[in-house]
């Protein structure tokens, strides 16, 4: 199993190219379900999750074609096939978003209940009862999720009002999807409001969709009878242009963060601001630099336009070594401080309180082997090597390749002594 070895203390300087949006093109390719298309979806990252989602949609009967050079993927034909088995959704969370595709266009399908990090049990109620709301019929079997269309007439969903309890990504990405095919008008109201949701509503859109309120917490979807391929080029990855902004401020460095969109990154702009932080927007991207030294911040993550929970681990690596006190209180997910005890091997003083993380940041951190437990904690372990004296390893990286693209390559690119070791 592959391993990252990084020996800390060196600025970054120089241009970090920020790729295609992770969590937009995976429902971007659930999205080719709807159509026979051609879907050509660019800017496509070439990550672990996108190779899962391509193998489950292929199994599901789907071409697609990679081109791995151009950064396209081209989504052509029609499923033939509406089971996604437990093997290939386990690996990721994610792939339960064929669900309500596969259901709106061929009135049935069974999908195995998701996997991903281990970050929270991350329910699919919502996505499920939403689902029910439209008409379907849904029975938990064996670990599977059995859905039909109701039954009569020609087998179609049906629009409704469908009010979230809490903002759910993923539910209002199932159901938009599903809504675009469904009878009559569908309101999603309490929607999530992540750049995301926008960019597939876009494409959508492109395909044929009728939906208004792109953008805000209400969507509005008239269905129609089919919709048809498009070209749709996706937005650049909030989450890594945020994790090599703290990149740069760990380690005291300065980056330009090229296509990075700071109307993308929220709240998490602000407080990278409040903490010390040179953030400019220029023509090309993001300029990221640190001047000064770092002042402890308290944050919360919420849900889009406030701070990301995927943002939540990098920041409580740079709080590590800032001056004073910062309060890190996690509202999304459980169980999604993992990473504390391999930053407090570091040196980290932090100290876990049910929702909250208070860190009390150290001069410096010292290298050390440590254990990545998921995707955003991966890449924590990282940004405090970076800032580390000494060697760190960080183990088990195959969780960080699962959401960053090439990351020692882009690292050592702007100065960081870095480097993969073959497991």
């Amino acid at each position: 199993m592959d391993r990252i070895r990084i020996r800390g203390g060196r600025p970054l300087e120089g241009e970090i190219p920020i790729g295609g949006a992770k969590n937009a093109a995976l429902p971007l390719m659930a999205a080719g379900l709807l159509t026979d298309g051609p879907l050509v979806l660019r800017n496509l990252p070439d990550l672990a999750d996108i190779a899962t989602m391509r193998r489950l949609l292929e199994l599901l009967g789907l071409r697609a074609e990679h081109d791995r050079a151009a950064r396209t993927m081209t989504l052509s034909g029609a499923a033939t096939h509406l089971e996604a088995p437990y093997d290939l959704v386990r690996r990721m969370r994610a792939s339960v978003l064929v669900l309500g595709p596969l259901l709106a266009r061929h009135g049935r399908a069974r999908v195995s209940l998701p996997g991903g990090c281990a970050i929270g049990t991350r329910p699919v109620d919502l996505h499920l009862k939403g689902l029910e709301l439209m008409g379907a019929e849904i029975t938990l079997d064996g670990g599977y999720i059995e859905a039909r269309a109701p039954r009569g007439g020609r087998g179609r969903l049906r629009g409704a009002r469908i009010l979230f309890p809490q903002v759910s990504v993923g539910a209002t990405e199932n159901l938009l999807m599903a809504a675009t095919l469904a009878e009559g008008r569908t309101e999603l109201v309490n929607a999530a409001r992540e750049p995301e949701i926008g960019d597939l509503a876009r494409c959508l859109a492109a395909m044929g969709a009728r939906i208004e309120g792109i953008g805000t917490g209400r969507l509005v979807v008239e269905g129609v009878e089919s919709l048809a391929g498009a070209t749709h080029e996706i937005l650049p990855d909030r989450i890594e242009a945020g994790t090599y902004a703290c990149a740069a401020a760990i380690t005291g460095g300065a980056v330009l963060l090229r296509g990075a969109q700071a109307e993308h990154l929220g709240a998490v702009v602000k407080t990278l601001q409040e903490a010390g932080v040179v953030v400019e927007e220029t023509a090309e991207g993001l300029r990221v630099s640190r001047r000064n030294g770092l002042a402890g911040v308290d944050v919360m993550t919420e849900p889009f336009p406030g701070f990301a929970t995927d943002m939540q681990a990098q920041f409580m690596a740079l709080m590590a070594v800032a001056e004073g006190a910062a309060m890190v209180t996690e509202t999304i997910f459980e169980n999604r401080f993992m990473h504390v005890p391999e930053l407090n091997r570091m040196g980290a003083r932090i100290n876990v309180h049910g929702a909250s993380a208070i860190v009390r940041g150290v001069p410096r951190l010292s290298g050390a082997p440590v254990m990545a437990t998921d995707l955003r904690a991966s890449v924590s372990l990282v940004l405090a090597g970076l800032a580390a004296q000494g060697e760190t390893v960080v183990n088990r990286v195959y969780h960080l390749d699962r959401g960053y693209e090439r990351v020692e390559a882009k690292l050592a690119a702007v100065g960081a002594d870095i480097e993969r070791l073959p497991g």
